[in-house]
C-alpha cells in the first residue's frame, strides 16, 4: 500500500469514525432509537479502529533496516536522491499532520457521542441517598398513617414506624421499641434520644440491608433473618453476633404537644449497608 493510497484508505476509515458518531448524536437528540444508535456507535468504534490499524500497517517502521557504510563524498546521483527523499518528507510530514487532524476529529465525534448516553444517567444523587424523610418534628405513624402516641408503645413492644408522609420510603422504616427501665445504656451523648424508655432504630440490617424484624424482649436483642446478625437494643443497638459489624442508625425521639412521637432530627449515620455508613454529623 503506497503513501498516497495508504492516506485515502485511512482517512476513509477515519472520516467513517466521524459520520458514525455524529449519527449517533443526531438519533439521540431526536428522540433516541437504540438499535440505530448502537449500529451508528458500532460504525464509529469500527472506523477508527481500522483507521489505526492501516496507519500502522502504512506508515509506522517495521523494523530496524542495516545499510554498508559507502563513500561518503557525494556525487551528483546521491545529491538527486537526498533531494528527492527530502521532498519525499516534506509530502509525508503533510499526510501525518492530515491524518493526525482526522484522527482528533474522529476521536472527538465518538466523545460527543458518549456525551449523551451519560446524560441519560440521570441527575447526580447528591444527598437522596444518605439523607431520609426523618427531621425534626416529623411524626412517627404507622402503615396506615395513624400516629403514634407514647402510650402506645408498651414495654417488649416493636412496632414498625414510617415518617409521617412517605409511607414509601424504603430507608426510613423504623422500630420503635419499648425497653424495661433501667436497661437501656445509651451511647454517650444521645441520653435525650428516647422517650419513657422508647427507643427507635433504623429497621435496614447494616450487613447487606434486610429488614430487621425479629426481636426477643427477655434479651432486647434484634435478630436480622437473612445472616443471623443480632443486635443489641439495650446497648445502641450494636452488633454482638452474626456477619453486621457496625450498630443499627438511632432515630432521636421527643412528643409534641398532642402526645405523639415525633423525630428530633434525622438517623444517628445513613441507614444500610457500605458507603451508606458515612456519618451525616448534626442535621
Amino acid at each position: 500500500m503506497n503513501g498516497r493510497r495508504g492516506t485515502q484508505v485511512v482517512a476513509i476509515a477515519l472520516a467513517a469514525s466521524i459520520v458514525g458518531s455524529l449519527a449517533a448524536v443526531v438519533v439521540y437528540a431526536l428522540g433516541g432509537a437504540p438499535h440505530l444508535e448502537g449500529v451508528f456507535i458500532g460504525v464509529a468504534l469500527g472506523g477508527l479502529g481500522v483507521g489505526l490499524i492501516l496507519w500502522a500497517k502504512a506508515f509506522l517502521p517495521e523494523g530496524g533496516e542495516v545499510q554498508e557504510r559507502e563513500n561518503l563524498a557525494p556525487g551528483a546521483k546521491e545529491e538527486s536522491a537526498a533531494e528527492e527523499s527530502l521532498q519525499r518528507g516534506v509530502r509525508e510530514l503533510d499526510r501525518r499532520r492530515f491524518l493526525v487532524r482526522m484522527a482528533a476529529g474522529a476521536v472527538g465525534a465518538l466523545g460527543l457521542a458518549a456525551v449523551f448516553p451519560i446524560r441519560s444517567l440521570g441527575a447526580r444523587p447528591g444527598d437522596v441517598l444518605i439523607d431520609t424523610p426523618w427531621s425534626d418534628g416529623v411524626r412517627a405513624v404507622d402503615s396506615s398513617g395513624n400516629p403514634i402516641a407514647a402510650t402506645d408503645v408498651e414495654i417488649g413492644q416493636v412496632t414498625t414506624v414510617y415518617p409521617e408522609g412517605h409511607l414509601q420510603a424504603a430507608d426510613a422504616i423504623t422500630l420503635l421499641i419499648g425497653l424495661p427501665p433501667g436497661t437501656d445504656v445509651p451511647v454517650p451523648g444521645r441520653e435525650s434520644w428516647s422517650v419513657d424508655g422508647i427507643v427507635a432504630y433504623s429497621k435496614i440490617c447494616t450487613h447487606v440491608g434486610c429488614p430487621v424484624g425479629l426481636y426477643e424482649p427477655t434479651t432486647q436483642q434484634l435478630f436480622c433473618p437473612c445472616h443471623q446478625s443480632v443486635f443489641q437494643v439495650s446497648n445502641g443497638a450494636r452488633p454482638t453476633g452474626g456477619p453486621a459489624t457496625r450498630a443499627l442508625p438511632q432515630l432521636p425521639l421527643g412528643v409534641d404537644d398532642n402526645g405523639w412521637i415525633v423525630a428530633r432530627g434525622g438517623f444517628s449515620e445513613a441507614p444500610g449497608p457500605g458507603f451508606w455508613s458515612r456519618p451525616l454529623g448534626d442535621r
